[in-house]
């Protein structure tokens, strides 16, 4: 049976699809708008099912306060074309929208909502019919406070930070540290916040690097003292090259290899643990400062930290939870 343009535009205005995707479901469901849909509704399914394997790593991030509560989002695709297009955000945006209108406080409270009529999964699996591509919901964190404010880098939907501040009235200021948030990207609030397998890895690491460090020190005075120019021998490649440029001779190259060797095993012999364990301590305080929120130099005045920003504004102000998302490689 003939199909006629005001059934194609009545479908692609239901389903978003496009005019020969609309034209194709119709003439297949013998002009039946109800069976059209449900075809249409599969062959978004196939899709997800075909790119299922594809990295979505494109995608809209949205976030958004209502009262004491507030959350953000993140409806990912394959292509910048895609996550830029006004259907795709309008979807995201109505997830959002749904999403602090039932204050969710998991991804399956998330999952379980239904925008338009239609579960959000299905409303996802639909729009990858449409555009192609594979898309997935990410990203869905919470907050709930006395005041809190969204921030959505430069508008441009692809970082987002939530903060939380203990009192009301300071929404400048909340501005001031969600940018922080979002160009800092600190892993806790203080201190305390930060997870202790975290802190366990920090030590570990600082006290290995200050041992290399000291051994490091020894050998290169001992390669001085000996005549050697540590920046040539520092590599077994720098060593070999540079005797094959003449720089070194064959003796030189011999002598600094035993040099090397014993001033090492020497200075690791002689390492002193209260040293080794206060050079790691300045160590994991300098991590604290650069990854703790309140600690952080504050971004438009690195001479003072993001609390005393805060106790400059109101002697009591301070940061009680914060999120942040972002869909760019860092």
């Amino acid at each position: 049976m003939a199909i006629t343009i005001q059934e194609i535009n009545e479908l692609r205005k239901k389903t978003q699809a496009g005019l020969m995707d609309c034209k194709k479901a119709l003439t297949e469901a013998n002009g039946d708008m109800e069976a059209a849909m449900e075809i249409l509704r599969k062959k978004g399914q196939l899709v997800a099912a075909k790119r299922s394997d594809r990295e979505a790593a494109e995608g809209c991030v949205l976030a958004k306060v209502d009262g004491n509560y507030g959350a953000m989002i993140a409806l990912k695709c394959e292509t910048d074309f895609v996550a830029k297009n006004a259907d795709f955000v309008a979807l995201a945006t109505k997830i959002i929208d749904a999403v602090v209108a039932n204050k969710c406080k998991s991804m399956d409270e998330v999952n379980a909502l239904t925008i338009d009529g239609e579960n959000i999964k299905d409303a996802i699996t639909n729009r990858s019919g449409v555009t192609g591509e594979k898309m997935e919901l990410d990203g869905f964190n919470y907050v709930e406070g006395e005041d809190i404010v969204a921030y959505n880098h430069m508008n441009q939907n692809f970082l987002c930070a939530l903060v939380v501040l203990n009192k009301k009235g300071f929404e400048e200021a909340g501005k001031g540290v969600a940018m922080q948030v979002a160009a800092m990207s600190p892993v806790a609030l203080d201190e305390a916040g930060v997870p202790q397998d975290v802190k366990d890895t920090e030590l570990r690491t600082a006290v290995e690097k200050a041992k290399q460090n000291q051994i490091g020190k020894a050998v290169e005075n001992a390669l001085k003292k000996a005549g050697i120019n540590p920046a040539h021998v520092d590599t077994e490649d720098h060593i070999e090259s540079n005797t094959a440029k003449g720089w070194l001779t064959k003796e030189e190259a011999d002598k600094a290899r035993e040099i090397k060797v014993s001033a090492a095993k020497d200075a690791e012999a002689n390492l002193k643990p209260q040293m080794i364990e206060n050079i790691a301590k300045g160590m994991v305080a300098k991590f604290y400062k650069e990854n703790c929120l309140l600690d952080q130099a504050y971004i438009d005045d690195n001479k003072i930290s993001v609390a005393q920003y805060l106790k400059s504004i109101d002697k009591e102000l301070t940061v009680t939870d914060f999120k942040r998302f972002t869909l760019r490689a860092e």
